[in-house]
């Protein structure tokens, strides 16, 4: 019916969409998008790979084998994503739908990704890379590769749908409550929506993990990615220390409480979020979480359960899958991944169209600033922004 490139990360949740996409008829190209952190050079070509026999001008998965490959992997590794073992995973399963399968170099254009998250959390924001690469790369380099290849759609394995109808598509929730990622897809181009396929969004996880099972799929008990692909092992202020070895020290400084006394001190705020609790170093007595990160004074503010509740928020760097004119007076809006979307009133800014602020019919605990808030009318993807502040 119509050519799809496919993003296949070697998972379970886009090996099934390879088989829901080919069993609706479509021809459907694989490809597999190398961006972590240096690893078997998994899709690196050589220059016999690049012959006739690869007519769509994208570049051969090579370096992997068939069969199982050696992860390595430390106690401590957690499972992300985009290495070696999940592209021979990716190829295995293209091979047996007999799905042309490809791999696409972008680590250079990762790379903003991993300082975007470095320079986040030396700026006291808390960053979500996983949203961004899905605005950047997934949805964005992705759809360049499509156009180089004549395709009409992109699909990927997310837990979220599409609703196309009468010429305009809507970007809506996944069946799966427990498992909708439609949060993380809100940075999308408007105008790129009605070239988006979503297979897996309609069915539940157990349901998708049913049909690799039947289709006698490898990866069909494989478990979900769950970390930063690129912080594979460790803390994630290790790897922020890592990155910008200058700013070792730089960073470290009080634990004070909202009252302003001094209750203990830290190696650098990196390591904190809006909303901590566990691993603070400090005991109080009572239960005290991080409310607020100060770059400028390195401190990191302590306070009640109480005292991280904020009314509101304001936000950047919007993106409106809709007329944002047409916004309706009472929405939801999610401000963290594994959150839910909470009644609120979206107000925009006529000077900066950038630019909105949100007010939430009950106080909402841990905004953080970094963070994504995301804007749903019932199911529906309206829109969203970055959060900038909490607002009191």
């Amino acid at each position: 019916m119509s050519r799809v490139v496919l993003a296949m990360s070697g998972g379970v949740d886009s090996s099934v969409a390879a088989h829901l996409l080919t069993q609706a008829g479509h021809e459907v190209i694989g490809v597999f998008m190398r961006h972590g952190e240096a690893s078997a050079s998994a899709c690196r070509i050589s220059s016999d790979e690049a012959s006739d026999s690869n007519p769509l001008g994208l570049p051969v998965l090579a370096g992997t084998s068939m069969g199982a490959v050696s992860t390595g992997k430390r106690a401590d590794h957690k499972q992300g994503c985009c290495s070696a073992t999940d592209a021979a995973d990716a190829r295995r399963v293209a091979m047996s739908m007999d799905i042309p399968f490809y791999s696409l170099d972008l680590q250079e254009d990762f790379r903003k990704i991993v300082d975007y998250f470095v320079d986040d959390y030396l700026n006291a924001r808390t960053p979500n890379p996983c949203v961004k690469c899905n605005h950047w790369i997934k949805f964005g380099k992705l759809f360049d590769y499509a156009d180089g290849v004549d395709a009409d759609y992109v699909a990927t394995g997310h837990y979220a749908r599409m609703q196309h109808t009468e010429g305009t598509a809507q970007l809506l929730r996944g069946l799966d409550d427990g498992k909708d990622q439609s949060y993380a897809l809100f940075g999308i181009g408007r105008e790129r929506l009605a070239r988006m396929m979503l297979p897996v969004g309609d069915f539940k996880k157990s349901e998708i993990r049913e049909i690799a099972a039947s289709l006698g799929l490898g990866v069909s008990e494989k478990k979900d990615s769950q970390e930063i692909c690129f912080v594979t092992q460790g803390h994630h202020s290790d790897f922020v220390k890592s990155r910008r070895p200058d700013r070792v020290g730089t960073t470290a400084g009080d634990f004070v409480t909202t009252d302003g006394r001094v209750v203990g001190q830290h190696n650098g705020f990196e390591a904190f979020t809006i909303g901590q609790r566990k691993g603070l170093g400090v005991a109080l007595g009572t239960p005290h979480f991080v409310v607020r990160i100060e770059a400028d004074t390195r401190r990191v503010v302590l306070g009640s359960p109480e005292e991280l509740l904020a009314p509101g928020l304001e936000a950047d760097q919007a993106n409106w899958l809709i007329d944002p004119e047409s916004l309706p007076d009472q929405v939801s809006v999610q401000i963290r991944y594994n959150g839910r979307p909470h009644a609120a009133r979206v107000k925009l800014n006529p000077a900066d169209p950038a630019r909105f602020t949100v007010q939430f019919v009950e106080p909402q605990s841990a905004v953080a600033p970094g963070q994504a808030a995301v804007v749903y009318d019932a199911h529906r993807v309206l829109g969203g922004g970055w959060i900038v502040a909490a607002t009191e």
